[in-house]
């Protein structure tokens, strides 16, 4: 009897990780991209001089259109995948929730500091939110690139590097088109 008990609990144990690893993808990918593509955002219009202003309308921009762009192409790849090898092993709108949620709730954290700052009109924030943005971006990517490597079975520290790398330099990209436009039409 304690065999078949014992049994028992390893096989909810298992159906237990499987369904919390079905969209760990997801969220990984929806949130590694999520964070990517806000701060490179927000990277392009520091580096442009702007307002903090035209941070928070660029960043909520790409907050919703490109999470909203994410998850539908998600939707019909899932789908496509689907009707080609005629198995539904992923619902595609529960895996497309999954992108845009994750997409949103990463990729608001390179805004939060200019939203705190926007809120409570401190000095102390107002002046350093761009840094406070590298630093929140940075938590994300390092978080969202160890997830990666528990997703892929790489090793974490090292998915963990490349995904604050790859982040590093779409946000120095940004900044430079930024910085190199302000200059040409100033």
């Amino acid at each position: 009897m304690g065999r078949s008990i014992k049994k028992e609990e390893e096989k909810i144990e298992k159906e237990t990780q499987k369904i919390e690893r079905k969209y760990l993808p997801e969220l990984v990918y929806g949130g590694m991209d999520g964070s990517i593509t806000t701060f490179a955002v927000v990277s392009g219009v520091i580096g442009a001089s702007l307002t903090p202003i035209v941070v928070l309308a660029l960043g909520f921009a790409n907050l919703v259109a490109d999470g909203f762009s994410m998850a539908v192409a998600h939707y019909f790849a899932i789908k496509s995948r689907n009707e080609l090898i005629k198995k539904q092993d992923k619902h595609p709108m529960k895996g497309a929730t999954a992108t845009f949620i994750s997409f949103l709730l990463i990729g608001l954290l390179p805004l939060l500091s200019f939203i705190v700052a926007a809120i409570t009109k401190n000095p102390v924030i107002i002046e350093n939110q761009f840094k406070y943005s590298i630093v929140l971006t940075g938590i994300a990517l390092i978080t969202i690139g160890w997830f990666e490597g528990e997703v892929t079975g790489k090793h974490k520290i090292k998915s963990t590097f490349q995904t604050l790398i790859i982040g590093g330099i779409a946000a120095f990209l940004a900044f430079s088109v930024g910085r190199i436009i302000s200059i040409l039409i100033s």
